[in-house]
């Protein structure tokens, strides 16, 4: 493709107009007729070359933020759009308004996990820098160099952060780093990448990833010379096979590795929280055997603003034949309710006591006394109540129901993420979160009403030697 047929050229001289330009989303949802009408009105060069305008088609988590930035984080789900959009960002930095001129970087880092992954994701892949490049823009694979060279000069190398001494010697101005929060030695090849970043005017740096909890993400994403862009997996759906959705849609959503691996969100586990990750995904199941008790276990908020502390409001069930060891919790909501008043909490927790046929509403009263179970009988007078108050600190609360969660006896079905990212801040020494674990708080005292105080009963003398 000659620079002639390629009708809008790249820089301000070859953007497509403003009235094509906001047309993308029209061409999407317009019907067959209009999307006819609307290609009528370009001229046959303008057709050939929109495919390749990026701008045109991209959403708005793959387009590089203004302003003046070194490295732009694209977090995002699985199937959200990453791989372009890094492909894309070195398209716009390699090339110039022709083929032949040149452009805002000429030396590339190209960095993977492994050099497999690098060369057949980010250069091979169906949306690697081959794919997304018109033909006559189009860069030359040399196997034997590990790299790629445009027809203005421009080349590309490829790196593996299983090899961090490999940058050493190597300078770029423009780098791209593919799922960065994998790399096996990410803070060494970083470091290395950042020591050769250093050509140019303006030498920037792309990095597209699936969130995970690692050092190094959370490091770059706090440092004010970084910017970010964020996608759930749902946002790029037109280009996912409905299949694909609807599986894991209905086997993650909901759920805390959903939470990363599809909404595209950084988890946070701490060191020293009483749950983790792990111990949380195990706890999954897709469904719940008959119960033989259901409680709904309220902790108050102080205030009641929409900046106020959550009313956590969990509600459980628990398996109780036979001994002890044969217990087995479920979890089967978090109704938690931000900034309510304490009418509408305690409605809200008697109409989840409604909806899943539970035997007592359990409340702490630590923060309201007496006046916690009038605001609950004034909604219901006839709700079976029992008022918990708390003499030890939430941690130390917390650690005995985290011991059942080591030791498999406590499950979650799907659509509790919120209340397990608080759980997997939650320390012996304390909630290392913004504000008040109020939905933890609310599942200790459901869980300890449940089990951990029945239990007790059961083991005394007493009770055995009925």
């Amino acid at each position: 493709m000659t620079n002639s047929e390629t009708g809008w050229e790249k820089g301000t001289s070859t953007s497509p107009p403003s009235d094509v330009r906001s047309g993308a989303a029209l061409v999407a949802s317009a019907d067959v007729a209009d999307r006819k009408q609307f290609l009528r009105s370009l001229t046959d060069e303008q057709v050939r070359a929109l495919p390749y305008l990026f701008d045109f088609w991209a959403l708005d988590h793959q387009l590089p933020p203004e302003g003046d930035w070194r490295t732009w984080v694209i977090l995002g789900g699985r199937g959200a759009g990453k791989t372009r959009a890094g492909s894309e960002w070195v398209r716009s930095m390699v090339e110039g308004s022709r083929p032949r001129d040149p452009g805002l970087a000429k030396r590339v880092g190209l960095i993977g996990e492994t050099m497999e992954q690098a060369r057949e994701v980010m250069v091979f892949g169906e949306s690697g820098i081959l794919a997304c490049s018109p033909p006559d823009r189009r860069p030359q694979w040399i196997s034997g160099r590990q790299m790629l060279v445009w027809p203005n000069g421009a080349e590309a190398r490829l790196f593996s952060a299983f090899d961090p001494e490999r940058l050493r010697g190597p300078q770029f101005d423009a780098v791209w780093a593919d799922e960065l929060a994998k790399w096996p030695k990410a803070q060494d090849t970083w470091d290395m990448m950042q020591f050769g970043l250093r050509l140019g005017k303006n030498p920037r740096a792309c990095v597209t990833t699936t969130p995970r909890n690692v050092g190094i993400l959370k490091e770059l994403l706090e440092r004010s010379s970084t910017v970010q862009t964020h996608a759930p997996t749902e946002a790029n759906r037109a280009y996912l096979a409905d299949s694909f959705l609807a599986e894991v849609q209905e086997r993650y959503a909901g759920t805390r590795l959903g939470r990363q691996e599809l909404d595209g969100v950084l988890l946070a586990d701490v060191d020293g929280a009483l749950w983790s990750s792990a111990t949380i995904e195990a706890a999954h199941v897709k469904g719940v055997p008959a119960l033989d008790r259901i409680v709904v276990a309220v902790d108050p908020p102080a205030g009641a603003n929409a900046t106020s502390d959550a009313c956590g409001i969990v509600v459980a069930g628990i398996v109780s034949q036979g001994p002890v060891s044969d217990w087995k919790v479920f979890v089967l909501e978090d109704a938690s309710i931000q900034g309510a008043s304490p009418n509408e909490w305690a409605a809200a927790a008697i109409a989840a006591m409604d909806r899943h046929g539970a035997e007592r509403l359990v409340a702490e009263v630590n923060q309201g006394g007496a006046m916690v179970e009038t605001i609950v009988r004034s909604i219901d007078p006839t709700v079976s109540y029992r008022g918990v108050h708390a003499t030890r600190g939430k941690s130390m609360r917390a650690e005995p129901v985290a011991a059942l969660y080591e030791q498999g006896r406590v499950h979650h079905v799907q659509g509790l993420g919120a209340l397990e990212d608080e759980m997997c801040q939650m320390t012996a020494q304390g909630f290392t979160g913004q504000g008040s674990p109020d939905r933890v708080d609310a599942l200790v005292w459901a869980i300890t009403d449940l089990f951990i105080e029945p239990a007790k009963r059961w083991r005394s003398p007493q009770v055995r030697t009925l």
